[in-house]
């Protein structure tokens, strides 16, 4: 009678924990002393407590059995299994062999937590028992074979699933994930098709893995994703917010449609928006568009909605893209009150958002302060350094670090050699890489090594290097190779680059600008201007000359050309009288960069309408005494007239100028650079 009456007690204890914990104080009692003989009674018990986390008592139960079946040790067996517990679970496990054989549901749950080594070894014996075929069995081991990280993972979970009696959806869902995860997304796709052929039809586990694969796929990636939205919507399943999270990421990172991305996310009924939604569409947000991602996040606040620390993370980001650091600072804030100041990835986050808008002394103290890092806090403050050009300081952290380098941090420090024209330094740590590190060098550590040969002017050996190389050059090396020979002035090297940078990305306008320059710098005005007219032709356009300070918490846009702006005739009446000033004090205009066949002082023109010049004379025109700091970002690489404007100007005014372009800061102080020249 008792152990009928707890046997009803304890079932709703499972859909009620705070029922359960006040039930188990009359429940325990019973049930402790002596050991029931109920078997059915003991496990139903440890399987309650297993369930709800508590091991410890479960266990201690399960070990004052007189008498347990193989049905005892599955249980304790999934519990631990279930709560991540693997070390519990392969010793239980083991023990287990002594007493019983192993049934489906104790193989399943071993394989599930266990690591390569062991997983071998429960897949042998599963082989000897027979269980090996078992679908319950065989998909844990497809599972456990694709979630290690060893070369031969694809091979050993193919020879599971082609050795299946048969299979069922948890089997290809785990197929498609294990190949998606692994690169391997034309296979995934191969699969999802004869899933579909067996029979079998797809679930919402099925697209969310699809759709994940095809983020990362190149060429006609967007067209598979377009396939697999059509299946959504004609099965309901685009209806389902983590599908339409899952869509949104992919439109994103598949095709760039940030329109299509917030299409979906509008579509989405605001009481079924939750907080990994809003994350995802403030993610694109924060890349397309900072500014809507700030609002974004003042719209989930409305909706009542909790914001976790990844949410905090996306913000970070966003305020760093519009290079707000006073907004960095206030969402810290917010941070800190929702007690998430601890969480390692916000501090990350944080010393990446504060270099990225200028402040490297906000970076250091992020980091100083940190109670704990990972690699990624070191590769953080490493590219810091890298591209506000300390690469004394940066050697220096690299040699204390106590953790091991890995392959970004070995790129941000031979970033930072190149910044700072440090070839000898740069040469060791990348001859050392595989020895001392145990890295092979991949395509990023060559294009360092391309960038600091090349800036160096060492063409020769930089061409070496690209031809050496054990794997084909791509955009980026030959890129940096073709700067550095247009910097200087290698013509027959500066057209062969320009070609294989063409063959690469045919849409890519480097390549036709620079060889163009050429041409221009040396009056062969026509043979520059029939290149322009090519890339007019083909569809290639030169990006614009963008640059952006903020004024009071506003990010003002300066275009070259200065059209865009309101203020734009008060900024040239600015302008006329700083060029004066900056004359007298050495400022010659370097109208040689000016690559039309046009007269000098047209010319002079032109180079005063450059937008960061614009952007200097604006912030001058409203910047308060107490301000000694001007901060402006390029979308492109600063000219050499404009690092001589810049130069010249924080000295004339006594105050320091901080420009970000494509590649670097520049701290002007004083008349210097914190580039030394060298960019």
């Amino acid at each position: 009678m008792i152990t009928a009456l707890t046997s009803l007690l304890t079932k709703p204890c499972l859909l009620h924990l705070t029922l359960s914990r006040q039930l188990s104080r009359y429940i325990h009692p019973i049930s402790a002393a002596p050991p029931s003989p109920d078997l059915y009674f003991s496990n139903h018990f440890i399987n309650m407590n297993a369930k709800r986390g508590q091991l410890e008592l479960a266990h201690q139960l399960f070990d004052k059995m007189p008498d347990k079946n193989i049905f005892s040790w599955t249980i304790l067996i999934s519990g631990y299994s279930h709560h991540g517990k693997s070390a519990q679970c392969s010793q239980l496990f083991s023990q287990m062999l002594s007493h019983h054989r192993p049934n489906d549901f104790a193989y399943a749950s071993v394989l599930s937590v266990c690591d390569h080594r062991h997983g071998l070894q429960v897949h042998t014996f599963a082989l000897k028992t027979g269980f090996d075929s078992w679908i319950y069995v065989a998909n844990a081991l497809v599972s456990m074979y694709w979630k290690k990280n060893i070369h031969d993972a694809g091979f050993e979970a193919w020879r599971v699933f082609h050795a299946m009696d048969s299979r069922n959806l948890i089997t290809y869902n785990s197929m498609i994930s294990g190949l998606g995860t692994h690169g391997q997304c034309d296979k995934a796709l191969t699969l999802f098709i004869s899933m579909q052929r067996d029979g079998i039809e797809f679930d919402r586990t099925t697209l969310l893995t699809l759709v994940s694969s095809l983020c990362g796929r190149p060429n006609d990636g967007f067209m598979c994703f377009l396939q697999l939205h059509c299946l959504c919507i004609k099965t309901g399943l685009s209806l389902d917010v983590g599908v339409k999270t899952a869509l949104i990421k992919g439109y994103s990172i598949s095709a760039k449609e940030f329109n299509a991305c917030r299409k979906l996310f509008l579509e989405t009924n605001s009481k079924d928006r939750d907080v990994i939604l809003w994350t995802e569409i403030m993610t694109v947000s924060a890349e397309w568009d900072p500014q809507q991602a700030l609002i974004l996040f003042n719209q989930m606040r409305k909706d009542d909605l909790r914001p976790d620390h990844y949410v905090f993370s996306v913000l970070i980001k966003a305020c760093a893209n519009l290079v707000m650091e006073q907004a960095v600072s206030a969402v810290y804030c917010r941070v800190i009150i929702a007690g998430f100041d601890n969480v390692l990835e916000l501090s990350n986050v944080l010393i990446h958002g504060y270099a990225r808008c200028g402040s490297i002394h906000n970076a250091e103290r992020v980091f100083d302060e940190m109670p704990k890092r990972d690699i990624v806090s070191w590769n953080s403050i490493l590219k810091a350094y890298a591209v506000h050009g300390k690469a004394e300081e940066a050697l220096g952290f690299f040699r204390r670090m106590d953790v091991a380098p890995d392959e970004t941090t070995l790129v941000a420090i031979l970033s930072s050699c190149s910044h700072a024209g440090m070839i000898k330094e740069g040469i060791t740590i990348f001859d050392s890489m595989e020895n001392k590190y145990g890295i092979l060098p991949k395509l990023d550590h060559y294009a360092c090594m391309v960038d600091i040969l090349g800036r160096a002017g060492h063409l020769s050996e930089a061409e070496k290097i690209i031809r050496q190389m054990p794997m084909e050059p791509d955009h980026v090396i030959w890129s940096a190779f073709l700067g550095a020979c247009r910097k200087h002035g290698d013509a027959n090297l500066t057209e062969f680059a320009s070609l294989k940078l063409k063959e690469l990305d045919p849409e890519n306008s480097l390549g036709y600008v620079l060889v163009s320059n050429i041409y221009c710098s040396n009056n062969s005005f026509n043979e520059g201007g029939f290149i322009r007219m090519k890339m007019n032709e083909i569809g290639v356009k030169k990006e614009p000359g963008l640059s952006w300070t903020e004024i009071g918490n506003r990010v003002h846009e300066f275009a070259s050309g200065g059209q865009r702006h309101p203020q734009i005739k008060e900024i040239l009446q600015n302008m006329e009288v700083l060029l004066q000033q900056l004359k007298k004090i050495g400022y010659v205009p370097e109208t040689n960069l000016v690559l039309f066949d046009v007269e000098e002082e047209h010319k002079e023109e032109q180079l005063y309408h450059h937008s960061e010049k614009l952007a200097l004379v604006f912030a001058l025109m409203n910047a308060s005494d107490s301000n000694r700091v001007i901060k402006i970002i390029k979308n492109i690489r600063i000219c050499l007239d404009c690092h001589n404007f810049m130069r010249l100007a924080s000295k004339f005014v006594g105050k320091v100028i901080v420009v970000r372009d494509a590649n670097r800061f520049h701290h002007f102080k004083e008349g210097e650079c914190s580039c030394n020249d060298y960019w």
